[in-house]
Formats: structure tokens, sequence, C-alpha cells
């Protein structure tokens, strides 16, 4: 089975590499620019909104990070992504994430660091306040579940962790006050320990 994962260094297609890397999953990586001119066609055939992170496998494509994960675990055999009883706790976990605390994370990051670097404007303060504001509710929340607990799950590691993390990587330009919610400190440590995670772009041809 020939399969290629195209990415970049945004939050979703990292998330998918770090994903790959974790799993040692049998995959061609191939950075992409899906919204270059030259390439808008190429990558609008295989999603129609033409994002990425796409996993292409025997001329099929398949998009979304959370999509992809759930396939690269069941190709690798792997409990990542959980099959069993505890598939609706950990389905939960990335539910409640990307709907509350990764959406809150997205809403400062957009504004100290997409916008800056692509030159989207200067950054919006009420909404960096709404997001931080939302960062906190929906904080408090995860340090008191993570209490007693390594990962989000009761049996350890699972998906659900690397996508509650996912715009961690990038709290240098977010700035988010992880420091003030100890037991999310000490989680987010245990993942960054993962040279998946912490470099998933390590032997990987990707442009700084």
């Amino acid at each position: 089975m020939t399969a290629t994962l195209y990415y970049s260094r945004n939050p979703n297609p990292r998330l998918a590499v770090a994903v790959a890397r974790h799993l040692g999953s049998d995959v061609t990586f191939e950075f992409a620019m899906p919204f270059h001119p030259q390439y808008r066609e190429k990558f609008r055939a295989l999603n129609p909104s033409g994002r990425i992170p796409i996993l292409v496998q025997d001329g099929r494509s398949l998009w979304e990070a959370d999509a992809i994960a759930c396939r690269l675990s069941m190709d690798a055999g792997s409990d990542f992504w959980r099959m069993g009883a505890e598939m609706p706790e950990m389905i939960r976990w990335i539910s409640w994430g990307n709907a509350h605390f990764v959406r809150a994370c997205d809403a400062v990051h957009f504004e100290r660091g997409t916008k800056q670097r692509y030159g989207f404007g200067p950054i919006d303060e009420g909404a960096v306040a709404q997001g931080l504001a939302d960062f906190r509710e929906n904080a408090a929340q995860l340090d008191a579940h993570l209490t007693g607990r390594d990962y989000l799950l009761d049996s350890g590691l699972s998906y659900a962790d690397f996508r509650m993390a996912s715009y961690l990587a990038f709290n240098d330009a977010a700035c988010l006050p992880i420091e003030d919610y100890p037991q999310i400190a000490a989680w987010y440590g245990r993942i960054a320990a993962r040279p998946a995670w912490s470099d998933p772009f390590a032997g990987l041809n990707t442009p700084e």
C-alpha cells in the first residue's frame, strides 16, 4: 500500500505528522503549499476545501487530522486511537477539546501568531481577551480532570492527548498561561518529552 501525507508546519498538519511519527507509519511525507496558484487545483481535487493535512492511500484521499489519525492507528494495529470500551471516553475528550479548549487556544494563537506570521493585520486585543477568558474557563476544567492522571484516559496516552495539545506546541507565539495550571503543565511536559511530538519534522524536507 502506497501512502503520502501532505503537510505543513501549521497546527493540524503538524498534528498529523506527529501522529504518523509516533506510530511509525509507513508513509511518505510531502511538504505542501495547497493555496499556491501552482498547486491549488491539485489539492482541491484531493480535498474540496484545498486544506491539509491530506492522506492519500492507493489513489484515495482522506482529509482532516482526526480522521487521518484514526486511519493511521488502524493501519498500525495500534490502540493509540482506542477501538474498545474506552473509545467513547476518548472521543468525548477529542470532541470537547475541539469545541472548547483547542478552540480557545486557536483564538489566541490566531491573533498573536498566525496574523503576525502572514501579515493579516494588527492583533485584535478584544479577541485575545475573549480567547484568554475562554482558555481559563476550559483550562480549569481540564486541570481538574488531570489531577491524579498522567494522561486524559486512565489507561495512558491516546490520540485525545495529542489532539488536546495541538496548539500548545505553538505557545511561544500564543503565550497562553499554562503555568497557572500545574496539572496541564505537567501533562504537556510528558507529551513534549516525546520526540515524535517535540520535533515531528526531524529528518524531513520541511522549510523553516
